[in-house]
C-alpha cells in the first residue's frame, strides 16, 4: 500500500506565501489537499481562487496575531502554520543601520514568535496542531552580508526548540533549514543565469532547491507521518557548502 500524506479538511496559514519559497510551499499543501490561506503585506493577482489572502504587516505584534484570528475567523480552526516570511537585502555588517537591523530581526524572527504564539493559542483551545518555521543556513555558519538575518534565523532555530518541547502534547513546532533556493529573487544574491549556474555546481546535489522542494518538508514535518517529531530542525540543503579549503588545496 502506498504511503501518501493527505491533508484534506486541515487548514494551513502560510506567512509570506504569496511568492518565492513561500508561493512553493503553500502550492505543496494544497496538492496534499489542505485549505490554504496565506498573509502578506501586499496582494498578488494570481492567487488560486480557492485560497484565502490575508493582509498584514507581521513585524507588528498586534498586527500579526490579529492575521492569525483572521484565519481563524475566515474557515473555523487552523490546524498548520508555516512562518515562511523573510529574507534581507545584502548589507555590510560594519555600517547597517539600527532601522535596518531592527526591521530585519523583525520580519524573520519576531514575526514567527508572533504568529506561533497566537497559532499556538488556537490550536490548545482545539484538536492540537503543527508550526513549521522556515531557518536558513545563515543561521548554521557566517553569514557575510546578512549578519542580522542569520542571527535572526539561528535565534529562530532557538525558539523552535523551546517551543518545540514546551506547546507539546498538543502542539508540535519544528524547523526547516533553507540552503539556496532558486526563486524570482535569486538574481539579487546570486547574480545573472551564468553565476547561478556557477553556484549550482558548488553544491553537492548539483542544482539549487526549488521551492517545491522546501514545501515538500514542511508538508511532511506538518502531517501526522511526523506526529512524533517536535523541537526538531531538518537541514535541507542538497548536502552543503563544499568547504572552501579544498579548492584552495587544490583537491
Amino acid at each position: 500500500m502506498a504511503v501518501t500524506i493527505d491533508l484534506s479538511g486541515r487548514i494551513v496559514l502560510v506567512t509570506g506565501g504569496t511568492r518565492g519559497v513561500g508561493r512553493g510551499i503553500a502550492q505543496r499543501f494544497a496538492e496534499a489537499g489542505a485549505t490554504v490561506a496565506v498573509v502578506a503585506r501586499t496582494a498578488v493577482d494570481d492567487l488560486p481562487s480557492d485560497w484565502t489572502f490575508h493582509t498584514a504587516d507581521l513585524r507588528d505584534g498586534d498586527a500579526a496575531w490579529a492575521a492569525v484570528d483572521d484565519v481563524v475567523a475566515t474557515h473555523g480552526a487552523l490546524d498548520m502554520l508555516v512562518n515562511n516570511a523573510g529574507g534581507s537585502p545584502p548589507s555590510d555588517t560594519a555600517t547597517a543601520s539600527p532601522r535596518f537591523t531592527e526591521r530585519i530581526v523583525a520580519l524573520n524572527l519576531l514575526s514567527a514568535i508572533y504568529c506561533s504564539q497566537r497559532a499556538n493559542h488556537h490550536m490548545q483551545e482545539a484538536d492540537g496542531g503543527a508550526i513549521v518555521n522556515v531557518a536558513s543556513v545563515a543561521g548554521l555558519r557566517p553569514a557575510p552580508t546578512v549578519a542580522a538575518y542569520g542571527a535572526a534565523k539561528a535565534g529562530l532555530l532557538s525558539f523552535t526548540a523551546t517551543a518545540g518541547q514546551e506547546w507539546l502534547p498538543k502542539v508540535r513546532v519544528n524547523a526547516v533549514t533553507c540552503g539556496m533556493v532558486l526563486t524570482e529573487q535569486a538574481a539579487l544574491h546570486y547574480g545573472d543565469e551564468e553565476a547561478v549556474a556557477r553556484v549550482a555546481a558548488t553544491i553537492p546535489a548539483g542544482r539549487l532547491a526549488a521551492p517545491h522542494d522546501i514545501g515538500d518538508v514542511c508538508v511532511w514535518l506538518a502531517s501526522p507521518m511526523a506526529s512524533y517529531v517536535s523541537g526538531a530542525n531538518v537541514v535541507t540543503h542538497g548536502g552543503g557548502d563544499r568547504p572552501p579549503f579544498l579548492d584552495a588545496a587544490g583537491g
